[in-house]
């Protein structure tokens, strides 16, 4: 799924990042050094007023984290990243439309965000809820059946462990989608852009690269 190719472009004063900017690899690197941090129970960031203050005036995100909206995954918190360092999109299942789309487009091509970051989780309530939607034959009706036929091709068994299987797929597919999408296409393929995949432990707090 792209951006119409008519649709308008939003421009923001983006800061110029100098040539000790962070790429994709060390990008990821320290997303994981803050879930690390995150998962042995010593964050280095308390989201205090004063921080917001100090990183009032401009941002340089350094990714974009593609979630879902489950209350239990909050994502800056699980990567220990404070006031500016990340952007986030969230939708159900973290599913893809034109906006969530467009929202990563503009943290990539209009803030500069080298890496791009798909977290699924485990007990997805999106992804248990199209388990059971296509072992009944009935979807739900209204915006949460799109919900539902959008993760849909993720559900490729339908036997007791069905449910962790198509987490991880769909995680992969919206990585997939992600890499050809709109303005996304050819920072990825130069590899300026990294789009990675990776499922949270709800447990545990660790995040899992796929």
């Amino acid at each position: 799924m792209t951006l119409s190719e008519t649709a308008p472009t939003i421009h923001q004063t983006a800061p110029d990042r100098g040539p000790s900017a962070p790429g994709p690899a060390e990008a990821l690197a320290d997303l994981l050094a803050g879930n690390r941090r995150f998962a042995a129970g010593r964050p280095r960031y308390g989201h205090h007023i004063g921080e917001a203050a100090a990183r009032s005036s401009t941002q340089e995100p350094y990714a974009v984290v593609v979630g879902c909206i489950d209350s239990r995954v909050p994502l800056e918190a699980v990567f220990d990243q404070n006031f500016g360092s990340i952007c986030v999109v969230r939708s159900g299942g973290h599913v893809l439309d034109r906006s969530v789309i467009g929202s990563v487009e503009f943290a990539v091509t209009e803030l500069h965000a080298p890496l791009i970051l798909v977290l699924g989780h485990e007990r997805c309530g999106a992804v248990a809820a199209t388990v059971e939607a296509v072992r009944s034959g009935s979807c739900p009706d209204g915006y949460l059946g799109y919900l539902v036929e959008e993760i849909t091709p993720a559900v490729t068994t339908l036997d007791p462990d069905a449910v962790p299987g198509a987490i991880r797929r769909h995680v992969e597919r919206t990585a997939d989608r992600l890499r050809v999408a709109g303005r996304l296409a050819a920072p990825v393929a130069e590899g300026r852009v990294q789009v990675v995949g990776a499922v949270y432990d709800l447990d545990t707090g660790v995040v899992s690269l796929i």
